[in-house]
């Protein structure tokens, strides 16, 4: 039984096609080909073109082209069989286009016998010669492209949207691990030797094809033996402790650092070719020399020294033939720096100066003890962020003065050796926070 394919003119005007085993697929070209329809005949053999005007059958006109265009379209076709207000071909000549004139309008198209260019899928394996970042698909089979040719005698080629489907990883920010997922790439025409990215994970490679097999529900399709990942990829995650001491003061502008000690955990997920990882430590962002090395995926690391390291993830596969680096992370310590008030309030007014804490900055050492005016030792501390809250045994100590020693060391390698008075004094809000204003 034949099936026809009909596409819509302006009016009551239409093409048709009868003797076709196969609908006919019908696309519309970009604008500046000058052709207002393209079709693909299944095959061209037995197969008629009509076409329907709008008005009088007898001002309808056909002319043929090659690939010189239609410009070379001088003389009206003979063998056109009118009947009422459709004219007719009763035999396509494939590979051919077409200018139907009606009056003062004229329709262009051109027509494409598939069965001269069918896509044809034998085998495929994957290129051992494959590079990092590209897998090489070698196909056994053909498919000439799907030419046509514009009104002005352009060469055009159809897309025919071979697709090669295979599995990759992805990386996931929010699960902090790579996915397998699939991946589809597309082809316009068909070759012997297609590339496509390459994978990151052990996979076969599916080629099919082509739009106009699918669009007949005669799709093609070969896969590849299961092939196993040359290319590497990983993905670098710090994670810097954070700390809130009210006493301790910041270093601006800078990512990672900052006060000393500074906990760092630097974390590398690999792909599946990943063998050999390495984190390497610089005091160059070029990496011109390298200062320690870390043959693991994770590192957690306290930074005590002042100034800025560089660090970096080298990973590679199994023979070397694959291998990258991460973007260096800068990691900068500040200088160190120390001082004591001299004057608190404990038991005044709560949370309003009544614990008695250094400021500081990059302090890796620290030690302080606070004597009474009798030299008995009440108070010692070795954490910077600790302080005094003006008690003894439980209980706040009397107002006066007591002394502090300070033996600390900073992250400059500067050494700290303080030592003064501590007033305790006891004032009523109004003048405690006049006394505060006043820099006592």
């Amino acid at each position: 039984m034949a099936i026809a394919a009909m596409a819509a003119m302006p009016a009551v005007a239409q093409i048709e096609f009868a003797g076709n085993s196969k609908p006919v697929y019908h696309e519309v070209p970009a604008t500046s080909t000058g052709l207002q329809h393209l079709y693909v005949l299944y095959s061209a053999q037995g197969v008629s073109m009509s076409y329907t005007a709008s008005n009088d059958p007898g001002n309808v006109t056909w002319y043929d082209f090659g690939p010189e265009g239609g410009g070379s379209a001088i003389d009206p076709m003979t063998g056109i069989n009118y009947n009422g207000n459709v004219s007719t071909l009763p035999q396509v000549i494939a590979d051919h286009g077409y200018i139907i004139k009606e009056g003062d309008r004229s329709t262009c198209i051109w027509v494409v016998d598939y069965s001269k260019c069918r896509l044809h899928l034998e085998s495929a394996t994957v290129d051992p010669e494959s590079d990092c970042g590209t897998t090489v698909i070698q196909i056994n089979g053909s498919g000439n492209d799907i030419v046509y040719y514009t009104i002005n005698g352009g060469r055009r080629v159809l897309d025919r949207e071979i697709k090669i489907t295979y599995n990759t990883l992805e990386w996931s920010a929010d699960e902090l691990s790579w996915l397998e997922t699939s991946v589809t790439e597309t082809e316009e025409t068909f070759s012997t030797s297609m590339a496509v990215p390459a994978s990151l994970c052990a996979t076969t490679y599916t080629i099919q094809g082509d739009k106009l097999l699918e669009y007949w529900k005669e799709t093609k399709q070969v896969t590849t033996e299961r092939y196993s990942p040359k290319a590497v990829a990983a993905e670098v995650v710090v994670n810097q402790e954070e700390r809130d001491n009210d006493n301790e003061q910041r270093s601006e502008g800078t990512a990672y650092g900052g006060s000393a000690p500074v906990n760092i955990t630097f974390t590398a997920y690999c792909t599946d070719a990943v063998t050999y990882k390495e984190w390497q430590v610089s005091d160059f962002s070029e990496f011109n020399n390298i200062l320690m090395t870390f043959p693991q995926d994770q590192v957690e690391y306290t930074f005590t020294d002042a100034g800025t390291t560089y660090w970096r993830f080298y990973y590679a596969n199994s023979d070397g033939s694959c291998e990258n680096y991460s973007d260096p992370i800068a990691v900068s310590i500040g200088e160190s720096s120390l001082d004591c008030p001299n004057f608190f309030s404990p038991g005044t007014t709560e949370e309003v100066n009544d614990i008695w804490k250094v400021s500081y900055k990059s302090i890796v050492e620290f030690h302080c003890w606070i004597y009474n005016r009798w030299g008995n030792l009440i108070k010692e501390f070795t954490d910077p962020a600790d302080g005094w809250d003006g008690k003894y045994n439980g209980k706040l100590v009397n107002a006066g003065v007591y002394f502090y020693v300070i033996r600390a060391k900073g992250s400059d390698g500067k050494e700290y050796k303080l030592s003064g008075d501590i007033n305790i004094l006891r004032y009523k809000k109004r003048e405690l926070q006049n006394a505060i204003d006043d820099g006592m």
